[in-house]
């Protein structure tokens, strides 16, 4: 072996050994994945399953060990004599730790942020978080909470470190002319031979009809679309979104005519009575999902679980609800365009995209047209998570974040902010009660909590009133749940209180115990709470399905708005519950409910279809159910709506 490392060869050798070495870091960092996760994913896996996973792991881990490593290997293999002395060798090596070192880094901390997104970080994670400045403290409190993952990175790293084998050979093997062109030519021919195999498999294959991998490829190793994240790794996800353009408009219908005969989001509102202009606000909750609201868990449970959320239940008992309500994005920049815009997350957050740059509106736009005045609440510093950019772009007239929240005298001022990201829920929520009151009527507003979010904290005062739970979330939620209590008994004795429409929504749902919300659908699992003072809307709970989506038609369905809009989702009001549905995206799978069942559809053909009463989604029932073909006729045209006016610039009815 010894006379290896220092043949002609040893370049090549010792390479190929070192790549090896990348390969067992992958293979580490997708067990600690798998670990640190493993609620997640040890719904029914069988270990045959898990060794197919992990083997179709190994197409994406060499893909990106090529991409990043693809300068060490030249460098490696390139015959130049300078390479042969101790320094040119040393340098290869720290190039290579680095490399590896920061992608088993990046498998690590993606580890951490799994639970909430149920999917590899992209580079949508870069925009999505630009405009944030305290991103230090977050890091810093996960370094601390999972400081066995540092003790992993820095184990392993220095293993990197002295397990890297150099070769040996030097200038003085081959003393003369002869020997050292040989050796070069042995070099060239090992470069050669090195660069197809570089290129296929960076495109995970060599043969010509084989198109380079993508996220979508790792449906074809699972059963479930969350599975494909422990397919994937997080170096080849974020590679392959660099510059992406990530709406291609499909060919499943002869024209848009066709597919508009079967879906058209362009509505024409005939309203069955007069306008009536009530004011409505619109309450997107953190991290709010259904499994925290005991109301919503009777269904299963009975009156066993109690929730974290007795007085969310209270406005259960007198508000609209569905038994299937869902979000339709795992991200808090999904959920704005979905609420306010009536637009879902397809492949990449919608507001992050290129398409982000057409001409659209949402809620606030049209009824600022229609004599509403309106108006953005988040307790964050103005431009976080870039919803200004997005309350503006959208038709809101005002926004009022941290920054306003401490001008206003009447209230704590910056003495209330969380030191994470914004004013605490208990004062902003009155901050917010109050402003209303200063506005003309009708007003629309929408407030953004912040509370209920990673780190999970909640003020000093209640940390003995909501101790900490089973999940850190949980006790932020109880605290979150009595800001919105007071709010509501604040809301109640204005002027305007029974004037007004009340939505209360969650952007999307965040950590979970319970295994029914750990499937692929039970993360989507997001309350749609309408709450009319009035009594016009009869309260309880419809058995039917809602989404996010569904918010903007059915407001407008309420108050009577005649104009015409763009809408993927539906009236509920209006709407036959048969006929409700929900869409969203996960991991290159479209779900699609309606009817009774989940729908998964990869783009190209039907992966999985469940009854909603299945809740584990344990019976895969592809085939055998006769309206499979009819949904996915629907979801196909959904689908072509919506890349065709995201690519096109058609997102505003005429």
């Amino acid at each position: 072996m010894k006379k290896l490392f220092s043949s002609a060869l040893a370049p090549l050798v010792t390479s190929l050994i070192n790549l090896l070495l990348a390969y067992v870091t992958y293979f580490i960092a997708r067990v600690v994945y798998m670990l640190v996760n493993l609620s997640y994913f040890s719904q029914g896996l069988t270990f045959s399953q898990l060794m197919e996973m992990f083997g179709g792991g190994l197409l994406f881990d060499t893909s990106a060990i090529i991409y990043t490593n693809l300068l060490w290997i030249v460098m490696m293999l390139f015959p130049l004599w300078a390479k042969e002395t101790p320094l040119y060798h040393k340098i290869c090596r720290g190039l290579f730790v680095t490399v590896n070192g920061l992608a088993f880094i990046a498998n690590l901390a993606d580890s951490v942020y799994f639970p909430y997104t149920l999917r590899r970080t992209t580079t949508s994670v870069f925009k999505e978080f630009d405009n944030e400045s305290n991103l230090g403290d977050i890091v810093g409190t996960e370094l601390i909470n999972h400081w066995y993952l540092v003790v992993i990175a820095a184990v392993v790293i220095f293993a990197l470190y002295k397990l890297y084998v150099m070769p040996r050979t030097d200038k003085a093997h081959y003393p003369t002319t002869k020997s050292r062109v040989k050796y070069g030519l042995i070099q060239l021919a090992c470069l050669a031979g090195a660069a197809p195999l570089c290129v296929g498999g960076c495109r995970g294959g060599l043969q010509s009809g084989v198109r380079p991998i993508t996220i979508n490829n790792a449906n074809q190793y699972v059963t479930r679309p969350t599975d494909c994240a422990l397919v994937l790794n997080t170096p080849f996800s974020m590679l392959r979104t660099i510059g992406k353009s990530v709406f291609a408009v499909p060919d499943y219908y002869p024209s848009m005519e066709a597919a508009a005969a079967v879906f058209n989001p362009i509505r024409h509102p005939k309203p069955q009575h007069k306008p009536v202009k009530k004011n409505v606000v619109i309450i997107i909750v953190e991290s709010f999902g259904r499994e925290y609201i005991g109301g919503f868990n009777t269904m299963y449970f009975g009156g066993k679980y109690k929730g974290f959320t007795p007085n969310v239940d209270k406005l259960i008992k007198k508000s609209a609800v569905w038994y299937y309500s869902y979000c339709n994005g795992r991200k808090s920049i999904d959920g704005m365009p979905s609420v306010l815009c009536s637009i879902p997350e397809f492949i990449e957050p919608f507001v992050l995209t290129p398409a982000s740059m057409n001409t659209y509106t949402g809620i606030a736009g049209h009824l600022s047209k229609w004599g509403y005045q309106t108006a953005f609440f988040h307790g964050a510093n103005r431009g976080s998570m870039g919803f200004l950019a997005f309350a503006n772009k959208t038709g809101f007239q005002n926004y009022y974040g941290r920054q306003d929240y401490d001008a206003d005298k009447r209230f704590g001022g910056d003495a209330d902010f969380d030191t994470n990201w914004g004013i605490w829920d208990e004062p902003f929520l009155q901050y917010y009660c109050t402003k209303m009151g200063e506005m003309r009527q009708p007003f629309m507003t929408a407030v953004f909590t912040v509370s209920s979010h990673h780190p999970f904290v909640i003020p000093e005062k209640y940390k003995k009133v909501f101790p900490e739970e089973k999940l850190p979330i949980q006790k932020c939620i109880r605290y979150t749940d009595m800001a919105i209590g007071k709010f509501f008994e604040s809301a109640s004795k204005q002027p305007w209180f029974k004037n007004t429409i009340f939505v209360l929504t969650s952007d999307h749902t965040n950590m979970t115990d319970i295994k029914q919300y750990q499937t692929d659908i039970g993360g989507f699992c997001s309350p749609i709470i309408i709450y009319d003072p009035s009594g016009h809307i009869k309260p309880g709970m419809r058995n039917g399905v809602a989404q996010q989506i569904d918010i903007m038609p059915t407001v407008f369905g309420i108050l009577g708005y005649d104009k015409p809009y763009l809408s993927f989702g539906c009236d509920l009001f209006s709407t036959p519950n048969k006929d409700t549905y929900a869409v969203n995206y996960l991991n290159g799978v479209y779900q699609y409910v309606k009817y009774g069942y989940v729908l998964q559809f990869d783009g190209t053909q039907t992966k999985g279809i469940y009854k909603l009463t299945d809740v584990l989604m344990q019976h895969n029932l592809r085939g055998h159910v006769p309206v499979q073909a009819k949904m996915e006729h629907e979801l196909k045209a959904i689908i072509q709506q919506y890349m065709y006016r995201m690519v096109n610039d058609k997102l505003m009815a005429k």
